[in-house]
């Protein structure tokens, strides 16, 4: 299958805070290493290298300021990245900005009508932007609001609509150009559950359709339920990238117990992880986290070592073998 996105070596680097200079020097490339950052910057992407099929789905998944909106930005050439090279639709970002913009959709993080158009305007105005004559903007655009459950909202002014209608409106308008690769930023984020489950129904049905989705999110269930392969990232780096099945099977044996505790959770480890039933164990700040088999069997058994040692619990949480567990071995926490 064609490339529909390839990035390489790609990295962002924030500057500091304004009053706060980087050093005088030669610029840090990522393809000569990255390196650190001077003092007050902010490493966004680091080295990234991502490739996406024509055709797929794909989810990228991480907790906020994992780096997923800084990816999606350099993708839709909204953000210029400090090193290294990536293309969408066969158009470079960096050598052909415009090429990418005609070739993509973008679903922003929050939604932004023109607030004093009604929804149909909206998107005829879009569509100007692509040189679409007004016969075919206007067929596309209903054609689109029938399709996504829009129909009779067409003269409805966008503060009119609903959360959900809302986002669906930004569905349409980033399709109404008929674009080869469509983004999404975190979609759900804010909608109540039957316009999440409802949202979810749309993008299955244009992906069935052969649309290329990337999608960012921090909710596990999604990325699972929707996604082709999923990406997960923390702190601008790319962990893992398969389906979720073999996401899943990947993540480490039986449930991950977290305690919280109202000190620091270093005393506790060797105990903890000396215990029948523990596959493994470690602890970093006021967390104790530990695998295994039978997760509620240890409880009791935890609850003691953490006392012995002077600890009392503040909270404890149990996660299941998933893709749950499966970020928490790899960043070494959960994505909240």
């Amino acid at each position: 299958m064609p490339t529909a996105i390839r990035t390489e070596r790609l990295r962002k680097v924030y500057p500091p805070p304004s009053g706060r200079r980087r050093p005088l020097g030669p610029p840090v490339l990522a393809g000569e290493g990255g390196g650190p950052p001077a003092a007050g910057e902010v490493v966004a992407l680091d080295a990234l290298d991502f490739e996406v099929q024509a055709g797929e789905f794909v989810g990228l998944l991480g907790p906020n300021g994992a780096g997923k909106t800084t990816t999606i930005g350099v993708l839709t050439t909204r953000i210029r990245p400090t090193a290294g090279t990536a293309s969408v639709a066969g158009a470079d970002v960096l050598a052909d900005p415009v090429g990418v913009k005609q070739r993509i959709g973008v679903v922003p993080q929050r939604p932004n009508p023109d607030r004093a158009l009604t929804a149909l305007e909206n998107l005829l105005f879009h569509a100007e932007y692509f040189g679409l004559d007004r016969r075919t903007a206007g067929q596309r655009a209903r054609d689109l609001m029938q399709r996504l459950g829009l129909g009779s909202r067409g003269d409805a002014r966008a503060d009119q609509l609903s959360g959900g209608q809302l986002q669906r409106l930004m569905i349409a308008r980033a399709l109404v150009h008929e674009p080869d690769v469509l983004f999404l930023d975190e979609p759900t984020v804010g909608l109540d559950p039957q316009a999440r489950l409802a949202l979810w129904d749309i993008l299955r049905d244009l992906h069935a359709h052969g649309r290329t989705i990337v999608m960012t999110t921090h909710y596990m269930e999604e990325a699972d339920q929707l996604s082709d392969r999923v990406a997960i990232v923390d702190r601008g780096r790319l962990l893992a990238f398969d389906t979720p099945s073999a996401l899943k099977a990947r993540a480490p044996g039986g449930t991950a117990i977290e305690l919280h505790l109202d000190g620091d959770a270093g005393p506790t480890l060797d105990q903890a992880g000396a215990l029948p039933g523990i596959l493994r164990a470690e602890a970093a700040g006021d967390v104790l986290r530990v695998f295994a088999e039978r997760g509620g069997d240890v409880i009791p058994a935890l609850l003691r070592v953490a006392e012995t040692q002077g600890r009392g619990i503040r909270d404890i949480r149990l996660f299941p073998p998933s893709l749950e567990t499966l970020f928490i071995s790899l960043t070494g926490r959960t994505i909240e």
